[in-house]
């Protein structure tokens, strides 16, 4: 009390100090005035307060200071006093100000006027974070920006501190310091600006994890349930070994539910800790419970009218003895169960939107608990609407067309599911953003709206690149709308830069070394002929030129060319049996040969027709077309051309190789296959197995010289690949270069071969998912080959190889991939060329990878 009675007296004084300064003009006080110097701690009096005036506010408001203060004009003070103490005290205790005073500016007889002076504490301008990187600083600033302007005091200083070293706890980084100082901002001197240096230090690594208490559970499976705390093992491929402290609550949360999962129901994480081993790591340790294991006992249904008691217990698979877990139980009730055979899948599938299932344990004795499980179904509902939002780009009509879910259908959440898978497949949106949404439940008519919210991401694509094929530089640029419009093609307003909006494909492709070298493509697809049912067509158009020395060959004995045309249009159509996964399509193409002294066929002069018919039978059911974590992808297709040799009455005993192959005859088989499972976590299994058969009609005429296989390296089609040969990629090999067994290898004349099979085992998990890419990481085991005849044809005879790769996806350049495999067996004729071989991909299959 005393300082602020100290600070009362010596304001007066000042007051008092300042009558005798000369040069100070003062207002001459009334007759009957009392002198300022007249107050006296020994002689107080009681005064009038006239007026209260605030001096020194910069950013504070004056009236809410005033409030604070308590002083109101017209009520009565006793000067000195405690009253007059407390003003300061109650101002002080704002932590708002380096100073404060009460001054006295003025007695008139029994009336004061006072001033309440005040300076404010300067406040926080901004900060400067170093030692950090950039996008680190962005990060940090993120979370500290809503201190800018504060008052800069003990708790903004040590809040900030706080922060930045969550931030970086939260990262794995537990030794983090923060140095805080403080300077004036030189553009407000009322500012200042603090500079702070943090130090991340290394990461923390876990050391050890020990556990106390398990009887039942052993300390290595109990650390396998906590994913993402990890001791720091050589083994430990997957799974952070950081110690970040949101993962290890987490981990925490998930080790007691798998050990109530197991049926120790009273199972919990009693106490734990955390210590410093050394610099780099720490321990942790924890203390668990299990207690006694539980087994389900008797279960009763309640409420249940839809479907009999019965049905319902065979559809929960759970009976009395089996081992209790809350886990397993609800999710059988409500979901989601990888097959959707959870009782919500069956009521939410049968219309029954307001579903919900209670499951009540109504008696526990000794081991066993028993439980009433109560069904409240509601009405089945009706969809009134579907609402589409967020397709900024896409027409309504393009996304609308590809739902299952329809106004009128009965509510179904299996048609929603579906809806979604098929949204996604168009390519145009963020599959990781799709939510539909049941919205608008009338409950009295037992009706509903679907709301589907969708993103829209960038679908057209751009292939620029350069490289060296055959010596020489080839440049290749491609064009690819995912989105096009065919019909405002002359809708000058709708170019940005091309007509957008109805769901077809413009792809345009050139590739060129100059005049030796020339490949140019066009395509264009429509799901929807017509608009009304999905009527698939397709017309593709290309031209292609190769050739070496100069175009007149009697001049030049190196010379040799080939020029290839082709057309073809396709038509396809959705079936609906065996289920509506099915696709049926059917080709047809026209391709023009012209060789001309040109190797790499069983023929090297001469024109050659291809008229081939193509039947491609299909099913897809992949859940995503970037990254699938489940379904298959199934292709059977037979290509048949015209059996010339039946009616053309050609002696093909004495034709020459150009009236042998004028008309190309042959039929073609093919059989793909692809199959993703989910294995743990985020890991996905992919396996694939591929056949083709090049077959003939005559063994008069043989084999055809195109439509062949070429196996080995990226399956990119490059500057090597000519229309003709179909290229099966094999990592941990040289490009083309596996041969049947006993042959060797003929760079300059490898025509292919009609027979080739190909397995694949690849394991891939992602590392980012977004509209903005898509990275994973994968390792591959393959094996492939290829034979000239059925009587050597051995699948288990194959080429095999291993490796490691990664994939991002970009939607305006498509899938890149970049792998390194290492090949087992040796290539006879080409030396090396199993040793290890890094392949890059552009433009590749999405889900496939290498073709």
């Amino acid at each position: 009390m005393n300082k602020y009675i100290f600070a009362i007296l010596f304001s007066v004084l000042s007051v008092a100090a300042m009558a005798q300064i000369p040069g100070q003009q003062r207002q001459p006080s009334l007759a009957r005035s009392v002198s300022a110097d007249s107050l006296s701690y020994l002689n107080p009096k009681e005064y009038i307060i006239g007026g209260v005036s605030v001096a020194g506010t910069k950013y504070l408001d004056k009236d809410i200071l005033l409030q604070i203060s308590k002083l109101n004009k017209g009520d009565r003070v006793t000067l000195p006093g405690d009253a007059s103490a407390k003003v300061i005290k109650d101002l002080w205790e704002q932590g708002l100000f380096d100073d404060v005073k009460l001054n006295i500016t003025k007695i008139n007889l029994d009336t004061v006027y006072l001033e309440i002076a005040i300076q404010e504490r300067p406040r926080l301008s901004r900060l400067h974070l170093t030692g950090i990187r950039k996008g680190e600083i962005e990060d940090v600033q993120k979370k500290l920006n809503d201190k800018t302007g504060k008052i800069v005091n003990e708790n903004l200083l040590n809040t900030t501190n706080a922060i930045i070293k969550k931030h970086f706890a939260e990262k794995g980084f537990l030794n983090t310091t923060v140095t805080i100082k403080q300077r004036v901002d030189p553009g407000d001197a009322n500012s200042v600006i603090l500079d702070v240096a943090v130090d991340k230090k290394q990461k923390v690594k876990i050391a050890h994890v020990y556990f106390e208490g398990n009887k039942a559970f052993s300390a290595s499976k109990l650390k396998g349930y906590m994913k993402d705390t990890r001791e720091k093992k050589f083994y430990h491929i997957f799974g952070s070994k950081k110690f970040k402290q949101d993962k290890y609550d987490e981990d925490k949360q998930t080790l007691v539910e798998k050990m109530q999962g197991a049926g120790y129901r009273d199972a919990e994480v009693i106490s734990d800790s955390v210590w410093k081993n050394d610099e780099k790591t720490v321990n942790v340790k924890l203390k668990v419970y299990e207690g006694p294991k539980y087994y389900f006992g008797n279960v009763k249904w309640s409420g249940n009218a839809r479907y009999p008691a019965d049905f319902l217990q065979k559809v929960l698979r759970i009976k009395k003895g089996d081992v209790f877990s809350e886990e397993e139980l609800n999710k059988r009730l409500s979901g989601p169960t990888q097959n959707s055979d959870d009782l919500s899948s069956l009521y939410l599938n049968d219309g029954y939107l307001t579903y919900q299932a209670d499951p009540v344990q109504t008696r526990i004795y000794n081991d066993t608990i028993d439980l009433d499980i109560r069904i409240y179904e509601g009405p089945q509902y009706t969809i009134n609407r579907i609402i589409l939002k967020g397709n900024d780009v896409t027409n309504d009509k393009v996304v609308l067309r590809e739902l299952t879910t329809k106004p009128g259908q009965k509510f179904s959440k299996e048609a929603i599911v579906r809806s979604t898978r098929e949204i996604s497949q168009l390519g145009n949106f963020d599959e990781t953003k799709i939510d539909p949404k049941p919205t608008n439940i009338q409950q009295a008519d037992g009706t509903v709206d679907i709301v589907y919210n969708v993103v829209e991401k960038p679908s057209d694509q751009v292939e620029l690149s350069g490289g060296f094929g055959g010596g020489q530089l080839v440049g290749t640029l491609g064009l690819t709308f995912n989105n096009f419009s065919l019909r405002n093609i002359f809708n000058l307003k709708a170019y940005k830069p091309l007509p957008k909006g109805d769901g077809q494909k413009l792809s345009l492709r050139g590739q060129a070394n100059g005049k030796n070298y020339q490949n140019y493509s066009f395509t264009f697809s429509e799901p929807w002929l017509g608009g009304k049912k999905p009527i698939y067509f397709a017309l593709s158009a290309y031209t292609q030129l190769s050739s070496t020395g100069q175009y007149y060959p009697k001049s030049d004995p190196n010379y040799n060319f080939l020029r290839i045309n082709g057309i073809g249009v396709t038509l396809g159509k959705r079936l609906r049996f065996p289920d509506n996964y099915f696709q049926l399509n059917y080709s047809l193409n026209f391709d023009h040969y012209k060789l001309d002294n040109f190797t790499g066929y069983l023929f090297s002069n001469g024109t050659s027709f291809n008229i081939k018919l193509t039947q491609e039978l299909s099913r897809n059911s992949l859940d995503a077309p970037i990254f699938p974590t489940q379904g298959s992808n199934i292709k059977f297709t037979v290509q048949v051309t015209p059996p010339y040799s039946l009616f053309n009455h050609t002696n093909y005993a004495i034709a020459t190789p150009e009236q042998r192959y004028h008309f190309v005859e042959y039929h073609k088989w093919k059989f793909d296959a692809q199959w993703f499972q989910r294995v743990a976590g985020k890991l996905v299994l992919m396996t694939q197995t591929r056949f083709g058969f090049l077959g003939q009609y005559s063994s008069a005429v043989g084999q055809s010289p195109f439509e062949r296989f070429k196996v080995g390296g990226d399956g990119m089609q490059s500057y090597q690949f000519l229309q003709g040969s179909e290229i099966i990629g094999l990592r941990g090999y040289q490009n083309f270069s596996i041969v049947p067994y006993g042959s060797n290898y003929n760079e300059n004349n490898n025509p292919g071969s009609p027979i080739y099979n190909k397995y694949t085992l690849e394991l891939r998990h992602p590392i980012t998912a977004s509209q903005s890419a898509t990275i994973f990481l994968l390792a591959f085991a393959e094996g492939g080959n290829v034979w000239n005849n059925f009587n050597d044809f051995n699948p288990f005879q194959v080429r095999r190889s291993v490796g490691v790769g990664a994939r991002i996806f970009l939607p305006i350049f498509g899938l890149l991939g970049l792998d390194y495999g290492y090949g087992f067996d040796k290539i006879p004729g080409i030396p090396g060329a199993n040793k290890g071989q890094f392949h890059f991909s552009i433009a590749q299959s999405l889900t496939g990878g290498f073709n």
